[in-house]
């Protein structure tokens, strides 16, 4: 595997270096890609953001079905996920947060049509219907808000057009899985078009649950949306658009490694360990029958994909949505009003232990809503004063009510305890029913100006306000016994702010620095604890960052060269942490004092003959915790995680395409092979050896025929084409003698068909 990741990146390399030694008189040009990272339409090349941009092709070609598929495809972009509907952990730069609790905003926002996309819940729905996918690196606050410290991912539906217009993609493949999706629309008299669009997908799932023999990890979600467009004239735009959707699969299915060494020949050492009171297992022996859980189960199976699950839990998410957007121009200006409102519901009852004896089961239910309000005006043309101002209002509703269900095979009949809950042994059934109650207000600008015809600045502002309201109830046997309450209200504010300097050295070729100040708003631990000290409330996350950059095109736009170093300076770093607590395993969200990252991206893309395209981008990253001393067990020392490397954050990660088209019997042959790479990662914040994985390199390609004019085209693709062992997220209950790992699909692979007219 070793040898695979290197040539991957040589090969990518070496691709790039003959593109530029030969590239034709013939070939065409690349594209010209429109962004809208600064509230405007731009050329990308003209932005001094570090940007990378997905087209509606790309995506279906990569199989891109939700935010979690983009994991990889931008440089420095990393996701994963413990669940199967809801709750990404978005990392770009390192910067994210591994908090899967819904009260915790995510440090990379989520916009679908301008809309930020408050909730966790729904942040997983399945990518359809698209225009444009856009990962904004870098902290965002100025136009975008807070909670985008590590950057921003813009999501832009198709819109409805005024010509009839129709398309349909379908994919069938390995686990009998059926991905359908298409939309179609056209105008209604001479000042209106519509747009309808749907998903079905649908799969067996790929973990094996030896006890029944079912599959689990399946899909099953089912997607519509609808748009109107009212153009009554060149002035006023009306955008109006209304979904739902509705993902039943199965709760995620992890893969049980035990710990508990059994004889001395498996003990990792002579004597207990002075957290967890027990002996570690050698990693050689894990799977020997020499180790169990605390219960006594011993997982003998190197399988990730297999395992004996006590039951098939199912994870419920329904999603409803509404945005209008209404522009007017008034001439030298354009006024914005974008409206939204997000509903989301969960229900998911989680094998969480992943092993036939009952030591711990979730039940996650919660729903939240926000209603969001945007007005903006910005100058219209390309004049030497560019400016944009705006305000927000948002306001957000979670209510909370999920529980543990934990060791309840412990639990002995007693005529004096008739429900057998021990909470003082922590023995019961342990709930967290909260609500959480957030208004939001901004007001901000940024001002472009040319200074000379080639010298640009850039300032920019902005005041953000998060009023929150919490109560938390900590409690036993739903709500038969009362732990304790909790009531607070605190008001975060901030400013945030970019100052910046583009040059353009000639017509195809500019250099940019950059200073983002940006913000995470602060609020309280929604997680499960029965001690009230761990709510907080926890402070906002700060952090100063400083860019350059470079972008140039050459050889007639047949080449284009995008690259960028970076440095971070963050101070109250908002972290999640898991610590053992009286042996128990207990949820922290805490203040890092400071963090460090800084490192370097680029991004290359290249038309060397007609007919072939390729692209490469890379990164390199040190992201590390600084002075961060954590207080958990009063027991036992402090937690030193200075200089320790940041959860999923690579120091090297690749990712490339070469994509070919040749004109075959009336139509075209297109074949693409893909591939993204990362180095080692940590999945906590201890670094804790076992808790890593080491690097990876995932190899994906397609060949099809597209004919009649390219309205058709059919072939057969593949994902993750080597097999790679696809770890998601490793996630120690080390309390209970075992890690859990979760898993992404294995090697996939099937048929497509699409079609559009």
């Amino acid at each position: 595997m070793r040898k695979l990741q290197v040539l991957a990146g040589v090969a990518g390399m070496a691709m790039m270096a003959a593109a530029g030694q030969a590239l034709a008189q013939e070939a065409t040009a690349l594209d010209e890609i429109v962004v809208t990272a600064q509230k405007r339409a731009e050329n990308l090349q003209d932005v001094p953001v570090s940007v990378t941009a997905l087209t509606a092709d790309q995506l279906k070609d990569q199989r891109v079905g939700d935010v979690l598929a983009l994991s990889g495809l931008s440089p420095g972009l990393q996701i994963k996920t413990d669940d199967n509907a809801a709750n990404p952990r978005i990392f770009i730069r390192g910067i994210g947060v591994n908090d899967f609790n819904p009260a915790t905003a995510s440090a990379v926002g989520v916009y679908v049509d301008g809309v930020y996309v408050a909730s966790p819940l729904a942040q997983m729905a399945g990518f359809y219907d698209l225009q444009q996918v856009e990962v904004l690196r870098g902290p965002q606050g100025t136009l975008y808000g807070r909670n985008t410290t590590g950057g921003a991912i813009n999501v832009t539906t198709k819109k409805p057009s005024s010509t009839p217009e129709g398309d349909l993609a379908i994919d069938y493949g390995r686990f009998n899985a059926l991905n359908a999706q298409g939309g179609f629309g056209g105008p209604i008299g001479d000042t209106l078009a519509f747009r309808i669009a749907g998903l079905y997908d649908k799969s067996d799932g790929y973990t094996l649950n030896r006890l029944t023999g079912n599959k689990g990890n399946d899909a099953d979600r089912k997607a519509v949306r609808g748009a109107l467009r009212f153009t009554p004239d060149d002035k006023l735009t009306v955008d109006v658009s209304a979904s739902y959707s509705k993902s039943s699969g199965g709760s995620i299915l992890t893969y049980n490694r035990s710990l508990v060494a059994q004889t001395a020949e498996a003990a990792s050492t002579a004597d207990p360990d002075p957290t967890y009171g027990y002996i570690f297992c050698k990693p050689s022996y894990y799977t020997s029958g020499q180790c169990t859980n605390v219960a006594g189960y011993a997982n003998t199976s190197d399988n990730k994909y297999e395992g004996d699950y006590r039951f098939e839990g199912k994870d419920i998410v329904k999603l409803f949505g509404a945005t209008s957007a209404i522009s007017y121009d008034f001439g030298g200006v354009t006024l914005f009003s974008i409206t939204g409102y997000q509903q989301a519901k969960r229900d998911d009852y989680e094998e969480t232990d992943a092993n036939p004896i009952s030591i711990i089961d979730a039940r996650y239910i919660a729903e939240q809503d926000t209603t969001s309000q945007e007005f903006r005006l910005q100058s219209n043309g390309a004049t030497r004063l560019r400016w944009v101002a705006g305000l927000y209002a948002a306001r957000d509703n979670l209510n909370n009510n999920s529980h543990y269900n934990v060791l309840e095979v412990l639990r002995v009949p007693d005529p004096s305890n008739p429900t057998g809950m021990d909470p003082a042994n922590s023995v019961g059934v342990f709930g967290w029913p909260l609500q959480q109650k957030t208004v939001s207000y901004a007001a901000f600008g940024q001002v472009d100006y040319d200074l000379t015809p080639k010298l640009t600045l850039t300032g920019g502002l902005r005041w953000s306000q998060d009023k929150k309201t919490f109560h938390y109830v900590s409690d036993v046997d739903y709500g038969l016994l009362t732990l304790f309450e909790y009531d607070n209200q605190k008001t975060f504010s901030s400013i945030s702010g970019r100052l910046g300097l583009r040059y353009a050295l000639s017509d195809d070729a500019n250099v940019y620095a950059t200073y983002n100040r940006g913000t995470k708003s602060g609020g309280f631990f929604s997680g499960q604890t029965t001690d009230p000290r761990d709510l907080g409330p926890y402070k906002d996350e700060t952090v100063d960052a400083y860019e350059i950059g470079s972008k140039s095109e050459f050889f007639d736009r047949r080449l284009r060269v995008n690259v960028s170093a970076f440095y971070y300076d963050y101070k109250d770093l908002q972290v999640y942490t898991q610590v053992q607590r009286d042996g128990l395993p207990v949820q922290l969200f805490t203040n890092a004092s400071k963090a460090r990252v800084y490192g370097g991206e680029a991004e290359i893309e290249a038309r060397p003959i007609t007919g072939l395209s390729l692209t490469l981008g890379a990164s390199l990253l040190n992201a590390e915790y600084k002075n961060f001393i954590s207080f958990t067990d009063p027991s036992l020392p402090p937690a030193d995680y200075s200089g320790n490397t940041l959860p999923s954050a690579p120091k090297v990660s690749l990712n490339g395409a070469a994509r070919y088209e040749h004109p075959l019997a009336g139509g075209q042959l297109i074949s693409q092979v893909d591939f993204t790479y990362r180095s080692k990662v940590y999945y906590d914040t201890a670094n804790t050896e076992r808790l890593s994985d080491k690097a990876r390199a995932f190899l994906n390609g397609q060949v099809g025929w597209a004919f009649s004019e390219g309205r058709y085209e059919l072939g057969v693709w593949g994902k993750n084409l080597t097999d790679t062992t696809n770890i998601s997220d490793i996630t120690q209950l080390a309390a209970f003698g075992f890690d859990v790992f979760s898993m992404g699909p294995p090697r996939t692979y099937g048929v497509y068909f699409r079609a559009r007219y």
